[in-house]
């Protein structure tokens, strides 16, 4: 039964209950003036009874009713008995009237209620139809609508064809480098950051080297979990990293025993201070520079140069590819967002040179 049905189905008790509590009130009265006319009845006679007997006193007999009294009495007696015979026969009446109403709204609540579930189930198959006809207008409306973008951006790129068909432009020279087939990185490999239009060396490999001997040391130590430290600095710059030691158990030769696990979580590489490094345009121009250092007996066809560039950095790091490109070094972009360090970890992926 729904919500709906059993609102009205409560509503309809509700009158029900009314009407069955104004007829317990009449009958209720009715019972209390058929008390009240016995009672009174009763009176009478013991009065009449009292009256009837013979008394030697004439005061008694003067205060005896007269025969037409009697009768005036009596009369009324059976005129209140009548109307208390016919209240009791409505109230009779009354109680079959309910009980067979009681039956007809029975039947007429159970065929409310079978006509209740159709009207339910009939409006959930209209919410499903219309659910199904919704969908397709909304789709109907989405292909509208990227037809109209279609359309607009047809006509957009007509006018700006039309325009083009009827203005000279002058022929602009691109300058590009030569891009080759991307390869991953696996001979020896120098990293550099440009920020700031600075340049500076990234020395990543000398910072593992002391974060391999700190492995090391932390191995013949008895705490374990995740442990952070630092070192550096070498080169202007330190590596922060993670790692986590375990204790594992390892079975060699049909042996169990013990083993000591570290491993490195992640590190992060930061100079000590900002802006770090040299201005990109005189590493270009002097001779001996930093880039003339680290390049000073390198083969360029087994060094890979990469380079974490910033977003502000990107104009100046054209300028350096160019650069090294001329003396025949294949450079790795690293991108980096302006508030993100250099960081990696073991699941780090290697440089791809063009």
């Amino acid at each position: 039964m729904t919500q709906s049905r059993r609102r009205s189905a409560g509503a309809f008790a509700l009158g029900h209950d009314a009407f069955l509590d104004i007829v317990a009130n009449l009958v209720g009265i009715l019972i209390i003036l058929v008390v009240i006319l016995g009672s009174r009845t009763q009176e009478v006679a013991e009065a009449i009874r009292e009256q009837s007997e013979p008394s030697d006193t004439a005061a008694s007999a003067a205060a005896l009713p007269t025969p037409e009294q009697l009768a005036e009495r009596l009369q009324q007696l059976d005129r209140e008995a009548n109307r208390a015979a016919a209240a009791l026969a409505d109230s009779q009446r009354l109680e079959q009237a309910i009980r067979r109403s009681d039956a007809q709204l029975e039947i007429v609540r159970n065929q409310r209620g079978e006509l209740m579930d159709l009207l339910d189930a009939a409006k959930q198959a209209w919410d499903d139809k219309q659910k199904e006809l919704d969908s397709r207008d909304v789709e109907r409306g989405k292909a509208e609508a990227r037809l109209a973008a279609a359309r607009t951006e047809l006509e957009d790129l007509q006018r700006n064809r039309a325009r083009a068909e009827q203005t000279d432009q002058p022929v602009v020279a691109v300058s590009h480098l030569p891009t080759p087939m991307a390869k991953t990185v696996f001979g020896e490999e120098l990293h550099f950051r440009l920020k700031a239009g600075r340049l500076a060396v990234v020395p990543i490999d000398r910072l593992v080297d002391q974060i391999q001997r700190d492995f090391q040391r932390s191995a013949s130590g008895s705490r374990e979990g995740l442990m952070d430290s630092a070192v550096g600095p070498i080169q202007g710059f330190i590596a922060r990293y993670e790692m986590e030691k375990s204790r594992e158990t390892v079975s060699r030769g049909g042996r169990v025993g013990t083993a000591t696990r570290i491993q490195l979580v992640g590190m992060v590489v930061e100079p000590l201070a900002e802006p770090y490094g040299e201005p990109l345009q005189d590493v270009l121009k002097q001779a001996g520079s930093i880039l003339d250092i680290e390049l000073a007996g390198r083969s360029p066809e087994k060094t890979t140069i990469t380079v974490w560039v910033y977003p502000d950095s990107f104009a100046q790091f054209r300028r350096l590819k160019e650069h090294l490109y001329g003396r025949g070094f294949a450079t790795a972009a690293r991108p980096l967002p302006m508030d993100r360090p250099i960081a990696g970890g073991p699941q780090g992926s290697k440089s791809i040179a063009q």
